[in-house]
């Protein structure tokens, strides 16, 4: 290392080389930092502010997240997405990245100090960020101590941070990449800021940028009493950087801190032009003490007002203003004079990449549209409440539409009458089981046998499900509806099946016969010729099957035909022909079976976990269905 001296300025350190920077410089363009808690928001704001300053690699490193767990995070940085590492635990991320000398804590007030204190105590970290307020004043003075005892730079608490133009910004200071833009912090000007107000500093960085070649750097020490760094810290680094040409400050009443700067001023430590105003001049217009929006603006004497530091700063040679209103005017004076001298050669502007909008904000903006890639119409969440169809979910308990009613409504988009709805119900209720023996149960039951779970047992008897076992409901309306639509007499239509050798669907079962007959279907007939208002094609099925019981007994309709065809005449009856055939052709009425059965494959895979942990102990013990 080799020191030089510029006159009227402290010595300064040349690095060595281009990676390492002197002591007087927080962050150059190499700088990465940790962004401890996940903050996203804060973490996406500095990747594009790299974006536009033309950074080659992003200026966050990894993210501690605590309460999380390692791993890996997704973000922009400009048109391409990026993964960061996320850990659990600042020891290792400081393992795994030794290069990282920044942190940025936004860790709560509760949890801040112990977070920044274990954050000290890594060699590499050099400059720490503490955003949250409320931090005990008796932690932040412990942690000052530490901080300078190690030789490293506290910033905050309660701090928006700071910025160096075009190099790296902690967190969300300087707002959103359009103010970033708009304030020209995207490439560095001659202006040291400091100030201890957040937002202020960042209307400053606008009015700095109206008024001068734009920003070098800014620090917003933060409004604590007790700040980790001071307003002097600042500007005594700034007074060793020979691209700041000119210092501009803003203070506030309370405190002593606006003394120190006079003292040095005085002591020729600063020697550059000082633009500074010490805002809080309107609390002499009340008549009590009051205290202003930060821990720190308060008053206790009169040297702590804001007319005493603004008068004591003028005297001492700084350029102070007569009010806020002209403090612009005189940055812009002060800049002008140094331009004239040559001490600052104005710089073309660079051209600024251009950040894409955000795809979400984009939307709710209403610049851009976007076909959906999936579009539903039966029910929608976005609103105040659930909405089936145009029914709200309180509606349907209000109404007591049953699961007749939300099945027609999103099924049908739209609420079919009672009869109808009561239909429905009464077709799960009657499809729910038929024993142990089908298929569906069968392989449900073999396996909850071999351990596996609840869904995949049941998905396991409901693969099965086809022209065998329960697809017959489809098969059974799609056949009876053409065969009645093309004006086929019963005999006619069992003719032209058995000329093709095709089994008419809905018909036959191998135990009951007309002798015998289904009480499931004799239930569904008794109800649809009661309570339909059409039941033309039951009635023809009915026609069929007295043919076709002629030539064997147990050639009846079943149950799957009578729930398929009274299903199509229901539909039938509430809309057109063409939507009821539509429904039919798109397997509607073998979902009422799907539905209605896996109520039945759900009680055969408990039924059986029962069995296994020897749980039963009920009335039904001597009804078991034995299984060879």
């Amino acid at each position: 290392m080799t020191t030089t001296a510029t006159p009227g300025q402290q010595p300064r350190t040349e690095p060595e080389s281009l990676h390492e920077k002197p002591p007087f410089e927080l962050f150059d363009k190499n700088t990465q930092a940790f962004v401890y808690n996940n903050q996203v928001n804060a973490t996406q704001r500095m990747l594009d502010f790299d974006y536009v300053s033309g950074r080659a690699t992003p200026s966050v490193a990894a993210i501690i997240h605590p309460t999380g767990s390692d791993g890996l995070s997704k973000f922009f940085f400009g048109r391409r997405e990026i993964l960061i590492p996320m850990y659990k635990r600042l020891e290792r991320a400081a393992a795994e990245h030794p290069d990282v000398d920044v942190m940025i804590n936004f860790a709560s007030f509760r949890s801040a100090a112990a977070s920044t204190d274990e954050a000290l105590d890594v060699p590499q970290l050099k400059t720490i960020a503490i955003i949250a307020e409320g931090v005990p004043e008796r932690d932040t003075k412990r942690l000052t101590i530490k901080a300078k005892r190690l030789g490293k730079v506290l910033i905050g608490p309660a701090t928006v941070g700071g910025i160096k133009a075009g190099c790296f910004k902690i967190g969300n200071t300087g707002g959103t990449i359009e103010n970033i833009v708009e304030s020209k912090l995207h490439r560095p000007g001659s202006v040291g800021f400091v100030s201890k107000s957040g937002g202020l500093s960042n209307e400053e960085y606008y009015t700095i940028a109206m008024n001068t070649d734009g920003l070098y750097e800014g620090i917003a020490i933060g409004g604590d009493m007790f700040p980790g760094s001071t307003l002097l810290d600042h500007l005594l680094r700034y007074e060793q950087i020979p691209e700041v040409k000119m210092l501009v400050c803003l203070g506030e009443l309370g405190g002593s801190g606006e003394y120190d700067i006079v003292e040095a001023l005085e002591q020729k430590r600063i020697t550059k032009p000082l633009v500074m105003w010490v805002t809080g001049t309107c609390s002499k217009a009340f008549k009590t003490e009051v205290q202003f929006g930060h821990a720190g603006a308060k008053v206790g004497s009169e040297a702590e007002t804001a007319d005493a530091k603004n008068a004591a700063l003028r005297r001492a040679g700084a350029i102070v203003p007569d009010s806020y209103d002209d403090y612009g005017e005189k940055i812009k004076e002060t800049y002008l004079e140094l331009v004239e001298a040559g001490v600052i050669t104005p710089q073309p502007e660079p051209e600024v990449p251009v950040i894409p909008m955000d795809y979400a904000k984009a939307v709710k903006e209403g610049i851009i549209r976007k076909p959906a890639s999936f579009i539903s119409t039966i029910s929608d969440d976005r609103g105040e409440e659930l909405m089936y169809g145009n029914v709200s979910i309180s509606e349907v308990f209000e109404r007591d539409l049953g699961l007749g009613g939300v099945l027609s409504l999103l099924w049908f988009k739209r609420l079919l009458p009672a009869y109808a709805t009561k239909f429905i119900e009464m077709a799960i209720m009657i499809t729910a089981d038929h024993g142990p023996a089908v298929s569906g149960a069968h392989n449900t039951i073999v396996a909850t046998r071999a351990g596996k779970d609840l869904v995949s047992s049941v998905v396991s008897g409901m693969l099965t499900i086809g022209p065998r076992f329960g697809g017959a409901v489809d098969g059974a309306a799609q056949m009876f509806s053409e065969a009645f639509d093309r004006g086929l007499s019963p005999q006619a239509f069992v003719d032209e099946m058995k000329r093709k050798g095709v089994n008419i669907q809905g018909i036959g079962h191998r135990v009951k016969s007309i002798h015998n007959p289904d009480m499931r279907v004799s239930i569904i007939k008794d109800y649809v010729f009661k309570h339909f208002g059409s039941s033309e094609l039951l009635g023809y099925a009915v026609e069929v099957e007295k043919i076709t019981t002629t030539k064997r007994n147990n050639l009846i309709l079943n149950v799957d035909g009578a729930i398929g065809i009274a299903f199509a005449d229901m539909l039938r009856s509430e809309m057109t022909r063409e939507e009821a055939d539509m429904y039919i052709q798109l397997g509607a009425l073998n979902g009422l079976f799907v539905l209605g059965r896996s109520i039945g494959l759900m009680g055969h895979h408990l039924d059986q976990k029962r069995l296994k942990q020897g749980l039963y102990r009920h009335p039904w013990d001597d009804i078991a269905y034995m299984l060879d």
